[in-house]
């Protein structure tokens, strides 16, 4: 490790805002670099972890003689016994490393006892389940997954006893429509196109500056909301005019606001405000729900209203218009022609966490990195949280590597696990994501090391976003919209669950999150908001993955889906697929659905 000088130390230590003048130390750190053989970054990361697990240790000699008997003596310790063990359990990225590479040369010493077409096909035969495999390179297509625990993790990652003691693997617990045929499958189809709808130029597909917006900015935003969904109803219902909803009256008259709550507490019948826009003076008047048979209000909800208000302090409401929602996709007339024509498109939905609680282990990952190659969809969307800023020893800082570092691992693995299947992926970030912007709505992940041939088949999308696969439009977040609207909503409707009484709102408010105020966990940017976080069509298919429980529902011509989550806790979560007709027909001058049919499955 000749470039390791004391000044690159330095220079790394001042990242992270530590600051050492110190000449005794920094040489104290350069020969722990030459003894140990790691770059100066490495060392500075490896500190920076134990430190703060030691609650922000001091950087001295004698604390850096502590850090080298606890952490580099065993890491040099665990590197030198992976070297005489075959198989090791806790997954040591260095043995695993070595342990291929012992492997391809024996396979190719057996390859040169083979045909030329043999040789030449062998190394692919290693990473596409279309041929019959050997054990050993079995073994060698989960490798990528195994570098998803790497040996710097403090303590070294041991798999979850209770996720591998899962029951009901690949058990279907929701369906929707029927599937033709024994068995789930796709074609591989590399021909099928994954775009964002509004076009890369129209979309959010970079970083940009939050924590600046004004209150007067954010309150344009919500009076234009206001004003815009109060036009649409207005036009809908052929309503002449709105009335201000405080001005005593004797007759009905109609009026458009905001619902809120009169306090900091959860939304109730009794609490129930409804805030006028702008035009009419911005005042907020108590609403009595007592005359109103069905409703499902929840805060941030725009609401049509008809009423009375004799005494211009309480409104009492005797009709609820319902919202409208906004038109499906329409398909070019130059596709209908070829509908017929077009195979049925397999799509398959999973979100993070990817790891149990109770380990860092990427098991559940690897496990759907084998179904991938097994199903082979055509399309594979995996949304956040990839390194799960909620996970319990990411909490506690008990891993040495930078969360860039895991993360790239994650990504990598994914991407080289799935090549040979043809499928393309696509990668929506999650608010959880420990590495990643913390905002609302959030850019997509940055991949400067995808290599070229990878470049077409992986889309970087936002959170939120819509696709269009084939002519299908699909709406996703990653934010648990369903927790955070099913705390505050409340309902006197008869006949319908609150699942379908929320996708109806998200489609019927024309937002992916149409809550107002968000819930504590999301901080949201209502300039960016307004320009990316709103629905610019009905989707075909809305995915929104919850804490809740998973279900596939038909809402207003509309398949919403909650695929749930890939691990829920210490156990094995779910993960969704579906089929889709490209290029949606129209039957009798109405547009048939192109979900031909969906499942939750146990992973």
């Amino acid at each position: 490790m000749a470039d390791v000088t004391g000044e690159k130390i330095k220079m790394e230590l001042e990242t992270f805002d530590i600051t050492c003048d110190d000449d005794a130390v920094l040489d104290k750190m350069l020969e722990q670099c030459l003894c140990h053989r790691i770059k100066a970054e490495d060392i500075v990361n490896e500190w920076f972890a134990f430190s703060t697990t030691k609650g922000l240790l001091k950087l001295t000699v004698t604390s850096l003689e502590t850090f080298e008997h606890e952490v580099l003596n065993k890491k040099q310790k665990n590197k030198g016994s992976s070297k005489s063990s075959k198989f090791n359990n806790t997954r040591d990225v260095h043995s695993i490393q070595e342990l291929i590479q012992a492997e391809e040369e024996e396979e190719n010493l057996l390859d040169s006892y083979s045909t030329p077409s043999k040789v030449g096909s062998q190394k692919r035969a290693l990473t596409t389940p279309e041929q019959p495999q050997s054990k050993r390179a079995a073994a060698r297509l989960s490798s990528p997954g195994l570098l998803l625990s790497p040996a710097s993790f403090s303590p070294c990652p041991t798999p979850s006893q209770k996720y591998s003691m899962r029951g009901a693997r690949g058990e279907v617990v929701a369906t929707f429509g029927a599937v033709q045929g024994p068995r789930w499958s796709g074609k591989g189809q590399t021909v099928v196109q994954v775009d964002l709808l509004e076009g890369r130029e129209d979309s959010l597909t970079s970083s940009y500056k939050y924590m600046f917006q004004r209150l007067r900015d954010v309150r344009d935003v919500l009076t234009e909301k206001i004003e815009g969904l109060g036009e649409e109803l207005r036009t809908h219902f052929n309503i002449e005019e709105f009335s201000p909803a405080s001005l005593p009256v004797q007759d009905t008259v109609t009026v458009l606001g905001q619902v809120c709550c009169d306090s900091n507490g959860k939304l109730n019948a009794q609490s129930v405000l409804l805030e006028a826009s702008q035009e009419h003076g911005a005042r907020q008047v108590p609403v009595d729900l007592s005359e109103l048979k069905d409703y499902s209000l929840f805060p941030g909800q725009v609401v049509v209203m008809e009423g009375i208000n004799t005494s211009g302090s309480r409104f009492v409401a005797s009709k609820l218009y319902e919202g409208v929602p906004l038109p499906f996709y329409s398909t070019p007339e130059s596709t209908k022609e070829i509908n017929e024509a077009l195979e049925p498109v397999m799509v398959m939905v999973a979100c993070g966490p990817y790891t149990p609680s109770d380990s860092l282990a990427y098991d559940p990952l690897i496990d759907l990195i084998n179904i991938i190659n097994k199903d082979r969809p055509d399309v594979c969307i995996l949304l956040g949280p990839f390194v799960d800023s909620k996970h319990e020893q990411i909490e506690k800082g008990q891993v040495t590597e930078t969360f860039e570092t895991i993360f790239s691992r994650c990504v990598d693995s994914i991407v080289d696990g799935t090549r040979g299947t043809g499928c393309k992926l696509v990668f929506i970030p999650s608010q959880r994501d420990v590495h990643h912007h913390y905002i609302y709505p959030q850019p997509p992940f940055t991949l400067p090391d995808l290599k070229k041939d990878d470049v077409q088949r992986v889309t970087l999308a936002p959170d939120p976003c819509t696709l269009l696969i084939g002519g299908v439009t699909l709406g996703l977040t990653s934010t648990d919209i369903l927790f955070h609207m099913g705390a505050e909503e409340i309902s006197s409707a008869t006949g319908s669950d609150r699942f379908s009484r929320i996708m109806k709102h998200m489609l019927t408010q024309r937002s992916y999150y149409p809550l107002y105020p968000p819930a504590e966990e999301v901080n949201m940017d209502y300039e960016r908001f307004q320009q990316y976080g709103l629905l610019p069509l009905t989707p075909d298919i809305l995915i929104v993955p919850s804490e809740m429980r998973y279900f596939i529902k038909d809402v207003i011509g509309c398949a919403c889906v909650n695929p749930g989550r890939l691990t829920k806790g210490q156990v094995g979560g779910t993960y969704g697929r579906f089929l889709i007709q490209q290029n949606p027909v129209y039957e009798e001058g109405r547009r048939v659905s192109p979900c031909i049919a969906g499942q939750v499955v146990k992973i």
